[in-house]
């Protein structure tokens, strides 16, 4: 069986190696994304016969990805202009199991955005029943890699991060946004 995140013995993403789409400023924007939808892989099963909790963040990374090249970042765009986007932090919520085989729909929305930053917020739905299997919110930073420290990104990429969020800035905020770790304890 193999791996369709392994390339030449590391990882790498379904979507590695294809170039970005088109961006048609005219286009209506999805509130919100839907960009990816894969099914259950065998190899993401682990010993108690779901899926392994890393590879929530594996398929919440292939989202990731997915929406980048929606935006117009892929390798040329890191190749060519020494930029790229990196997660600087990440919360998962596992609020359901997923089981070998079963498909997984995943949305993102674009909660905010700064001429550096974008926070972003993952849902993964049973692409069948539509039970929320899992939430993810990160904090993308752009980056120039040869300096190794964040940078403002080019005006064409803000703005279409901007035209997302202003869009799906109707969007009701997930419940899991922001939300701490910790025990919650009950007060006599």
């Amino acid at each position: 069986m193999t791996d369709p995140h392994k390339k030449n013995g590391r990882v790498s993403t379904p979507l590695e190696g294809t170039p970005a789409k088109p961006w048609n400023a005219t286009a209506p924007i999805s509130a919100p994304l839907q960009l990816h939808s894969p099914k259950v892989e065998a190899q993401w099963v682990d010993y108690n016969g779901h899926m392994s909790e890393s590879c929530y963040l594996l398929v919440f990374g292939d989202n990731s990805d997915a929406f980048f090249r929606h935006i117009g970042i892929d390798e040329r765009y890191r190749d060519d202009q020494g930029l790229s986007l990196y997660t600087v932090e990440t919360h998962i919520h596992n609020i359901r199991e997923a089981a070998e085989g079963q498909p997984l729909k995943l949305t993102l929305q674009v909660l905010d955005v700064d001429p550096k930053r974008i926070h972003i917020f993952h849902s993964m739905f049973h692409g069948e029943s539509g039970d929320l299997l899992a939430t993810g919110e990160q904090m993308l930073l752009h980056v120039n890699m040869s300096e190794g420290r964040a940078a403002t990104m080019p005006a064409w990429l803000l703005e279409r991060v901007q035209a997302i969020h202003q869009t799906h800035a109707s969007l009701p905020r997930p419940a899991q946004v922001g939300a701490a770790i910790g025990i919650r304890r009950k007060t006599p």
